[in-house]
């Protein structure tokens, strides 16, 4: 394959598992000898993070739908743009950004957009010349949601590619338990655990609720919080409205990810909406966990019912106790879902099947030689 040169934008300022999959497929792409640098506003915090992993990274204040950054990421392209062979969008704005200015400029390279979330899309005239004239190419995180876009907006289907996110499996792996929660200065007790950004449709607060109910069945359980967001405050008023204190542990942002993972006996995400397929889902089935989550996005794709785990209904904290208390006390059934789910895990979420197949579309989408 020819070397590519990749540009990749993202408006977004804030941190979750979209940043985390730009992330991972432009420092993979690097890995592969392609050329790469991605465009954010200097205050986003995929910005650092980029940095960090030796990313080419430009800040360019392309946060707003307005003229100032319209005109800042047009000038940029107007240097850079002969030179590239794709661009790959990420978030709302800076799709919108990003076809405005080629549309204005002449020999720009193709855009590819990445959605990564299940939101609806509307039928505005606008809104379909950006995702069937200015877009060439739409990737999709999941099929179901490539099937939504279909249905509902009528998008042909050839005009989208299903690629899920794609994890370090020699990274996220089954780790000794003990171990790791020795390591982490972690009581040896079961632990049930999500990880996810504190916003409001992870359903946290569900979580909370369904924990409450749990209590007096399983009184030596833990609840581990990983991750951080503006969630937070309304979270801490819920643990203490629910008597839960001493049960709880905020942890807040984790690098060592696996290892946060391995101290848990199993893995909740009880998601209302915005989901392609969780990155975290993939990664808690990567080591070996069962997991408890909602048939929303992409979910379903990832979570098999009743065999990697249990869905339950969204915003429901009774039928989600439900399912949680089904396998807290069963730890056979834990360790055979979780073994089925690493098994999934290694047979469709390694990084190099989303590479491959972002390479495939890069190279049959982007600019023709």
């Amino acid at each position: 394959m020819r070397r590519l040169s990749i540009v990749h934008t993202e408006s977004s300022t804030g941190w979750g598992g979209q940043e985390i999959r730009t992330l991972t497929e432009a420092r993979g792409m690097l890995d592969r000898g392609h050329r790469v640098t991605l465009l954010t506003p200097p205050q986003a915090e995929i910005h650092p993070a980029a940095e960090r992993l030796g990313i080419p990274v430009v800040a360019l204040p392309i946060d707003h739908k307005r003229v100032r950054p319209l005109l800042s990421l047009r000038r940029w392209l107007a240097a850079h743009g002969r030179e590239l062979d794709v661009i790959n969008t990420h978030s709302s704005t800076d799709s919108w950004l990003a076809a405005l200015a080629c549309a204005s400029l002449r020999h720009m390279p193709p855009i590819v957009r990445t959605r990564h979330v299940s939101t609806a899309i509307n039928n505005r005239f606008s809104t379909r010349w950006l995702y069937l004239k200015a877009t060439a190419h739409i990737v999709i995180t999941g099929e179901d949601l490539r099937r939504q876009l279909h249905e509902h907006n009528g998008y042909p289907l050839d005009h989208m590619t299903s690629v899920p996110t794609g994890i370090d499996l020699d990274r996220f792996r089954p780790l000794p338990k003990s171990e790791s929660r020795a390591r982490l200065h972690l009581s040896d007790k079961p632990t049930l655990g999500i990880l996810a950004t504190l916003r409001d449709w992870k359903g946290h607060d569900y979580l909370l609720e369904a924990f409450a109910l749990l209590r007096k069945d399983f009184p030596d359980w833990h609840l581990l919080i990983i991750g951080d967001g503006p969630w937070r405050p309304r979270l801490d008023e819920r643990v203490a409205r629910l008597d839960l204190a001493g049960a709880i542990t905020f942890v807040g942002n984790q690098d060592d990810v696996p290892t946060w993972l391995s101290t848990l006996d199993l893995f909740v995400l009880p998601s209302f909406g915005d989901e392609g397929v969780p990155q975290s889902i993939m990664q808690a089935m990567a080591c070996g966990l069962a997991v408890v989550s909602t048939p929303v996005g992409g979910i379903p794709e990832a979570v098999r019912d009743q065999e990697t785990g249990l869905l339950v209904p969204p915003r429901d904290a009774a039928a989600l106790a439900g399912a949680l208390s089904r396998l807290m006390r069963d730890p056979a059934l834990r360790q055979r879902m979780g073994a089925a789910g690493r098994q999934q895990a290694l047979a469709r979420f390694g990084i190099d099947i989303m590479l491959d197949r972002m390479e495939a579309v890069f190279s049959q989408h982007g600019r023709r030689i």
